[in-house]
């Protein structure tokens, strides 16, 4: 069993918005963050997380928790699975009452990166290759560049170092086929990736002997997945989050050139397009992203893939084509330094961008070509906001040198602009809500509520009073009030005093004629209430609170 001191300090390690942000892609939205719900279909964003809080709500189907709870919903894990998972994410060594569990983290990763690092000094090839690309060995040092030799070699040292090939073979370090062991990494330079947290977690490899693929990365594993990394974050993220931009490039070559060249915040994509799963990541710390991609093709067309998405996901940047067969490595290494960044300083926003290479697409002078434009070009516009449709419609028409009115979108507003944790207020009764909000912030006014008020009073929301009162914090409903912004806890003791005044005043005044209208009672009776309410009434109105009960 994993210890619960264990448990505490990994818990003490975990953000909730980092931990669910690797898997989704979260929007600022006050002070909470929003996204579609994982857990069943949905068009608008119920799912709230909470920094301040620490948990999640879907207002849409109810599930809520903490980032062990996410993590055992979203990969189908059990609690000390989903443990083991964050402790491997966060590099952190859990604590075990049974010594048989309690070992550190595998070294493998680690051990195969020093050596294949250690092996680089040794190889003229490689260094000559490195030297001629304009690699300074400070970089070599700070990237961890290394190199791979033959396979034979590879097991062999895995074996000499005592690791267990079934945990290489995992790793993808090692791959099996046709009952034999090989090495994936065969006389290559290698590129450590790393994680966000910065824990190696798979290698690149460029050839320098004639391979057929030029760079191969590590296969997918539990711990490398290329559409949730960019290399080389964990050293850029720093200068992201200070600069507000990151510039995203298509290899390892020109990540270690800029950062050379002291464009600390540049990350490349692993040999894939930008993906929707790396959008989390890119969204921490809401800086503009540049697009720095090659002018070819291919490159063209991944440009304009990111562009799409990137728009579509509200991100503020642009694009950076390079021409004349160069990259930024190559501009890097000829000292074209100023250029570059006056090329970053200037990039061309993507939704320009995009309407710009949709436009390439087509013959203008054709009639119908023209037509089809138009209508590929609205396609793309409806993917963003009402406001930015609008701004580009003007634009579109520009290019296509035709009226703007010709250029007809739908301004299809969402008609349901309150989201479903707005949906909620409907219905209810927020002073309840409210009161209930500050059992759960503030529990010291608790007792000063109960003296004056009975739950069973709450005509909506007894229930969920009940359950703050009793401290059963983890219920979806209680999670739905926490997270939700709209529902503000009362400021202090005197804002809590003037409400329960305003409230039992209102439910004195409508006992009083609840009994002026009975006429099943004697005439004594009725007196001894209509007194007993106007009293009560009166008090209140002199600012005393009084007892529900008595």
């Amino acid at each position: 069993m994993i210890t619960p001191d264990s448990i505490e300090a990994l818990k003490a390690r975990l953000d909730v918005v980092d931990v669910i942000g690797s898997y989704l892609e979260l929007k600022k939205s006050g002070a909470n963050y929003k996204a579609p719900c994982p857990f069943h279909d949905e068009k608008s964003a119920s799912f709230v997380v909470s920094p301040s809080k620490q948990i999640y709500h879907c207002f849409g189907c109810g599930v809520g928790g903490d980032s062990i709870k996410f993590i055992m919903e979203y990969e189908k894990l059990n609690y000390p699975e989903a443990l083991e998972k964050l402790a491997a994410n966060y590099n952190f060594s859990l604590s075990y009452t049974d010594n048989k569990h309690n070992k550190p983290r595998s070294q493998l990763m680690d051990k195969v990166n020093e050596w294949y690092q250690n092996l680089l000094t040794s190889q003229p090839t490689a260094l000559a290759y490195i030297k001629e690309r304009g690699i300074y060995e400070s970089s070599v040092e700070k990237f961890g560049i290394g190199y791979a030799p033959d396979s034979n070699a590879t097991i062999n040292y895995i074996k000499a170092q005592l690791f267990n090939m079934s945990e290489a073979l995992e790793t993808g370090i090692v791959g099996y086929d046709g009952g034999r062991n090989f090495a994936r990494f065969i006389e290559r330079i290698t590129f450590p990736i790393h994680s966000a947290n910065g824990t190696v977690v798979g290698f690149g490899g460029r050839t320098i002997t004639g391979h057929q693929a030029k760079y191969v990365n590590s296969p997918e594993t539990p711990f490398f997945n290329k559409s949730r990394l960019l290399y080389a974050y964990h050293h850029a993220k720093q200068a992201v989050h200070k600069t507000k931009e990151i510039i995203i490039t298509e290899g390892y070559l020109d990540v270690i050139m800029l950062h050379q060249a002291g464009f600390t915040n540049a990350v490349a994509t692993l040999g894939t397009a930008l993906t929707p799963e790396h959008l989390p990541l890119l969204r921490k710390g809401e800086p503009k992203v540049i697009m720095a991609y090659d002018g070819d093709k291919a490159g063209r067309a991944a440009a304009l893939k990111a562009s799409r998405l990137l728009s579509a996901g509200g991100f503020d940047g642009g694009v950076v084509i390079f021409g004349d067969g160069l990259d930024p490595a190559d501009m890097v290494n000829k000292g074209a330094v100023e250029e570059l960044a006056a090329m970053f300083r200037t990039a061309q926003p993507f939704i320009e961008f995009v309407l710009d290479e949709i436009i390439s697409l087509y013959n203008l002078s054709d009639p119908k070509a023209k037509e089809a434009c138009m209508q590929d070009a609205i396609g793309y516009l409806k993917t963003l906001s009402p406001i930015l449709q609008e701004k580009y419609k003007s634009y579109l028409a520009s290019r296509l040198g035709i009226s703007p009115s010709f250029v007809r979108l739908t301004n299809q507003t969402n008609t349901n602009q309150n989201s479903p944790v707005n949906d909620l207020s409907r219905h209810r009764d927020m002073w309840e809500l409210s009161l209930i909000k500050t059992v759960l912030e503030k529990p010291h006014l608790i007792d000063q509520m109960l003296d004056v008020l009975d739950p069973s009073l709450l005509q909506f929301h007894s229930y969920e009073f009940n359950l703050a009162l009793q401290g059963k914090f983890d219920e979806p409903q209680l999670m739905a009030i926490s997270v939700d912004e709209q529902i503000k806890p009362l400021k202090d003791e005197q804002a809590l005093k003037n409400e329960l005044i305003t409230f039992l005043t209102k439910h004195y005044e409508r006992e009083l004629k609840k009994v002026n209208m009975q006429n099943d009672i004697s005439f004594e009776e009725k007196a001894f209430y209509i007194r007993k309410f106007r009293g009560k009434i009166a008090t209140l109105k002199r600012g005393e609170l009084v007892a529900f009960k008595g």
